[in-house]
């Protein structure tokens, strides 16, 4: 790798991920050129589908990532949780360091002991999360059990602008998995209820964003 900036592209499929994963970019790596890929139909389509994705999808999200190899990519963070077995395969078949979502605050979270909760707000996204967790924890060798909670009407909210009341029926939730280790809230996009829960909750919470920024510097600066 040259000198130059590293440039990150980030790989979105809805709108409300964008801003967490860019304040965490400008805080925790601000020389670093970070390009915003976005296509929204992804989400829509995946809540269409139920728990397993299609061929169709799969290809189409393999197909996002080919177009960021294109325009210059040094590294692909991928900021929806909603679409495991597309990110694996693109990560079998493009060259460059490609980073799931969840991978950075999983394995901050299985450190912090057996039980851990997670708050969702996008239920399709929760079966390949739970899976990707179960993988993680058998990686490690750790015994960590995840309890997940889907945040009824959080993320509709959001998506109409209310951030303020996607923040506070998250927070609400989070006493429910006060017997538990750490915290995880699931998406980028629940990252902005961080504080919320922390004021509401003595445990770890975990966010994805910085967890992942991090990770990708780390996979980046391994490779000058």
């Amino acid at each position: 790798m040259s000198t130059k900036a590293p440039r990150i592209v980030l790989l979105h499929a809805t709108p409300v991920a964008m801003e967490p994963i860019k304040t965490a970019m400008t805080t925790l790596w601000p020389e670093a050129e970070a390009v915003n890929l976005l296509d929204d139909g992804l989400t829509i389509d995946r809540a269409k589908e139920g728990e397993r994705l299609s061929e169709g999808l799969i290809a189409r999200f393999v197909d996002f990532g080919r177009y960021a190899v294109r325009i210059g990519a040094d590294g692909i963070l991928v900021t929806c949780s909603a679409f495991g077995p597309a990110i694996d395969r693109m990560i079998a078949e493009l060259p460059l360091p490609i980073l799931r979502p969840n991978e950075a605050m999983f394995r901050d979270a299985i450190a912090e002991g057996n039980r851990i909760g997670m708050l969702a707000t996008f239920a399709p996204a929760v079966p390949t999360m739970e899976e990707e967790f179960g993988n993680f924890a058998a990686e490690t060798g750790s015994a960590s059990k995840l309890e997940t909670i889907v945040v009824p009407n959080a993320i509709e909210l959001l998506r109409r602008g209310d951030a303020a009341s996607h923040n506070r029926l998250v927070a609400e939730m989070a006493p429910r998995l006060a017997d538990h280790d750490a915290i995880m809230l699931a998406h980028f996009s629940t990252s902005r209820a961080a504080e919320e829960v922390r004021r509401a909750i003595a445990k770890p919470v975990f966010t994805a964003p910085e967890a992942a920024v991090k990770k990708m510097k780390s996979l980046i600066l391994e490779q000058v």
